[in-house]
């Protein structure tokens, strides 16, 4: 159940379209003057290193935020955030969704995350040192559930999962509806692959049933190697905040010309 390591996937074309949205969600939420919430079911590590034995295995990397920097300007929040990790940590450093958040992020806003694997979460309250943040050792669920409704009320809410677990699929429109019944003012994001074999449908179909308003974007490129099964990325986001879906009509445009 706790065997996945993002480490091999960082920087992949998935984390391109999740990290840039996100960090797009972000921007717009910190231009008011008001404190926010920001809380991760499945945080991971938070700080990756694109040169390390586990990135060069897959090459996930090398097909992904190398390969596609320049589809965004210098003055993009996911851009400066990755400039940022760079100078900091070196150029071959990755900022995970947690790094992302608090680096857009202000004193002032609260941020929790949580991680169930120990060396995951160890590492992640290592990078996250430096930062205001709460670092759970808790399942993301548990979490969220107990979290919500948060105060500051206005937030983000990101569920990334593993997908290991086979019966997320089942749960996670569940965990969605009551998610949002508790906090019906708060942005819920959730990410999920786009597989050959279509695993997420179900899940994807029950959830806009249930969420007619909320906004679907998906993404499609090559697999990372022979035989690989995600084909692809999507997020649902309920309540998304405005100005999102031309940054997803960008993305659409630029995942067209690989």
């Amino acid at each position: 159940m706790l065997s996945y390591q993002h480490s091999y996937h960082a920087g992949n074309l998935a984390d391109v379209h999740k990290h840039s949205l996100l960090a797009v969600m972000l921007d717009y939420l910190t231009r008011k003057d008001k404190p926010l919430s920001y809380i991760e079911t499945h945080a991971g590590r938070a700080l990756y290193d694109l040169n390390d034995a586990a990135a060069l295995k897959t090459a996930e990397a090398a097909q992904g935020i190398a390969r596609v920097f320049n589809w965004f300007e210098p003055d993009h929040p996911y851009a400066r955030v990755l400039s940022q990790t760079r100078a900091e940590n070196g150029p071959h450093s990755y900022p995970g969704s947690p790094l992302i958040a608090a680096t857009l992020l202000r004193p002032t806003d609260h941020i929790h995350l949580a991680e169930l694997h120990p060396r995951e979460h160890a590492a992640l309250t290592l990078a996250m040192s430096p930062y205001p943040v709460k670092c759970h050792l808790r399942d993301g669920f548990e979490t969220a559930h107990a979290l919500t409704p948060p105060m500051p009320r206005r937030g983000l809410l990101l569920i990334d999962p593993s997908y290991e677990i086979k019966d997320d699929y089942v749960q996670i429109p569940r965990h969605i509806a009551k998610l949002n019944r508790a906090w019906n003012v708060g942005i819920i994001a959730l990410w999920y692959p786009i597989l050959t074999s279509r695993a997420h449908a179900p899940m994807l179909a029950s959830i806009m049933q249930a969420h007619p308003a909320a906004l679907r974007h998906e993404v499609s490129f090559p697999p990372a190697r022979p035989g690989h099964g995600m084909v692809g990325s999507g997020m649902v986001i309920l309540n998304p905040p405005y100005g999102l879906e031309d940054a997803t009509k960008h993305l659409t445009k630029q995942y067209k010309t690989l």
